[in-house]
């Protein structure tokens, strides 16, 4: 089950944090959270990891008309997008909506998730 989606942008990790949040916006979403993987894993651990970031990204209509069909969904919010650097290549993913289709049997789900997921590859795609 191919449970994501990415892309590799010819950009700084710092330009493709900021342009993903911009691309988020216009597609209804705001950030809520950023965890800093790289910062978490030296505090915690003292070890050395590549730049990599959590976005958690939260389009409030659809989130509530989502929660409205199944209570329980709040479990798979808010939408996880990463941003990470490997191999000196910025990659932007983020997390298939369709995927909560196979997991919560609610058939209401399957429109709210085919909206999120074009709005998540639009947003995606236009990081350039």
């Amino acid at each position: 089950m191919q449970y994501g989606f990415s892309k590799n942008v010819n950009l700084s990790y710092d330009e493709a944090i900021q342009k993903t949040t911009e691309e988020l916006k216009k597609e209804g979403f705001g950030v809520l959270t950023e965890i800093d993987v790289k910062e978490t894993l030296k505090k915690k651990l003292n070890v050395d990891f590549n730049k990599y970031k959590i976005l958690g990204a939260c389009n409030p209509p659809i989130a509530h008309k989502a929660l409205q069909n199944e209570m329980e969904l709040g479990l798979l919010l808010p939408c996880n997008i990463i941003v990470y650097e490997n191999n000196g290549k910025t990659t932007v993913s983020a997390f298939n909506p369709m995927t909560m289709t196979k997991i919560v049997d609610n058939k209401e789900l399957q429109e709210i998730a085919e909206e999120v997921q074009t709005k998540l590859l639009r947003a995606i795609d236009n990081i350039n």
